[in-house]
């Protein structure tokens, strides 16, 4: 349940796999909401100069997740936000914290399957760049999928349907959830 002193002000952060339409669907609902939209993966290029893969090639995910929760705790300071995050984001605890207690969660839950369609010529992810990467989204979302649960306020199946449906089905909860 959202907390009633968040009401309707406050920071809307997207959970969910790669592939779940956090960016699309931020977008969309940050230009609904008037809000500026920030993706966290983006925001992270900015700053270091350079592709996530690359950061993953120098530094490992170990650096990439410093990097990633480095950013996420600033980002959530600032007001009037809508925010796609990483889909790893969600792995540690603080992560996890930062983003519950800031502002709602909403979880875009998306079966591997579907995910692997949206993905499957995308070389910008690090992690999918595996033999079999439809083995590999199944891995990562009985790992994950749990976390993404624990922290949301907004669980939305995301699997089928255009991103402004989406979009339209999580503005119709924030509206109700967010009633004073």
């Amino acid at each position: 349940m959202i907390h009633e002193a968040e009401g309707c002000s406050a920071n809307i952060y997207l959970v969910g796999l790669m592939g779940a339409g956090k960016t699309t669907v931020g977008r969309q609902l940050a230009k609904r909401l008037h809000r500026r939209f920030v993706d966290s993966d983006q925001e992270i290029e900015t700053r270091t100069g350079a592709r996530i893969p690359l950061i993953f090639d120098i530094e490992g995910e170990a650096g990439f997740r410093r990097r990633e929760s480095q950013v996420l705790a600033e980002l959530v300071k600032e007001p009037n936000l809508v925010m796609a995050t990483g889909g790893g984001a969600v792995l540690a605890a603080e992560n996890r914290r930062c983003l519950h207690d800031n502002g709602i969660v909403v979880y875009l839950c998306a079966p591997p399957d579907v995910l692997y369609l949206r993905t499957r010529h995308d070389r910008n992810r690090p992690l999918l760049q595996v033999d079999d990467p439809l083995s590999r989204l199944k891995t990562l979302f009985a790992e994950r999928d749990p976390f993404y649960r624990e922290i949301a306020h907004l669980v939305v199946d995301g699997k089928e349907g255009a991103a402004g449906a989406l979009v339209q089905r999580i503005e119709k909860e924030l509206k109700l959830r967010c009633r004073p």
